[in-house]
C-alpha cells in the first residue's frame, strides 16, 4: 500500500489535515500546477457565496410553497438547477424530508461526499473518521453532541452520501415563522439543519 511505503510523497506529508493541505498546495504552486489567487477565488466562492445560503434558499421556497416542495422531492435535480444551483460535486442531488416522525441525517461514510453547490465547502467534522463511523452507529449520541435531542418516538434515518448521489435534508418549518417571506425564512436555515446534525430555528 502506498501509504504505508516510507519513500511515498504521501508518507513526507504531515499528519494533521491542515498541514497536508497546505503541503500540497506549496508543492503544486512551486510545480506552477495552481495558481494560490484562483484557490482563494474558488474558496471565497463555496465558503461565502454559494454555501450555505443557495441550500438555505431552496429549503425556504419548500416551506413556503407547497408546489414547489412538492417539485423537490420528487426530483431535486431539475428545481436546482432551473435555480441555477447546479454544478460539480452536486450532479445528482436526493431531498429527505424531516417531519414528527423520522429525523434524516447525512453522512459519507467513505470520504466527504457533498452537495457543494447547495452548501459550499463542507466542515472539517463532516469529514472526520469519528462523524463518518459514530453517524451510522450511535446516531442519537452524534446528534446529542450536536445539541439535538429527539422525541422517543421519532425516528432516525441516515443516508450514507455518495459520489453518485448527494442528499439535502429538509428541516421542518419552525413554529412562530409563520407570515414571513423567503428571504426571513432562508435566514432559519443552518448549515447543519441540512445536514440533519441542527435544527433551524428563530432566532432569540
Amino acid at each position: 500500500m502506498p501509504h504505508d511505503d516510507p519513500d511515498h510523497p504521501h508518507a513526507l506529508l504531515p499528519p494533521e489535515p491542515a498541514l497536508r493541505v497546505k503541503a500540497l498546495e506549496t508543492i503544486l504552486t512551486r510545480k506552477g500546477l495552481i495558481d494560490p489567487a484562483a484557490l482563494d477565488e474558488i474558496t471565497d466562492t463555496y465558503q461565502n457565496r454559494i454555501g450555505p445560503q443557495n441550500g438555505a434558499d431552496v429549503v425556504a421556497r419548500a416551506w413556503s410553497d407547497p408546489g414547489f416542495r412538492t417539485a423537490l422531492l420528487r426530483d431535486a435535480d431539475a428545481v436546482v438547477t432551473d435555480l441555477g444551483y447546479y454544478g460539480r460535486q452536486g450532479e445528482h442531488i436526493v431531498v429527505v424530508e424531516n417531519t414528527p416522525d423520522i429525523h434524516n441525517m447525512v453522512v459519507c461514510t467513505l470520504c466527504s461526499c457533498y452537495p457543494w453547490p447547495l452548501l459550499g465547502i463542507p466542515p472539517a467534522w463532516y469529514k472526520s473518521d469519528a462523524y463518518r463511523a459514530r453517524a451510522v452507529r450511535e446516531p442519537r449520541k452524534v446528534l446529542a453532541d450536536f445539541g439535538v435531542t429527539l422525541p422517543a418516538a421519532t425516528a432516525v434515518r441516515v443516508w450514507d452520501s455518495t459520489a453518485e448521489i448527494r442528499y439535502l435534508v429538509l428541516p421542518m418549518r419552525p413554529e412562530g415563522s409563520e407570515g414571513m417571506d423567503v428571504a426571513q425564512l432562508a435566514r432559519l436555515v443552518t448549515r447543519d439543519s441540512m445536514i440533519g446534525t441542527g435544527l433551524p430555528g428563530l432566532a432569540p
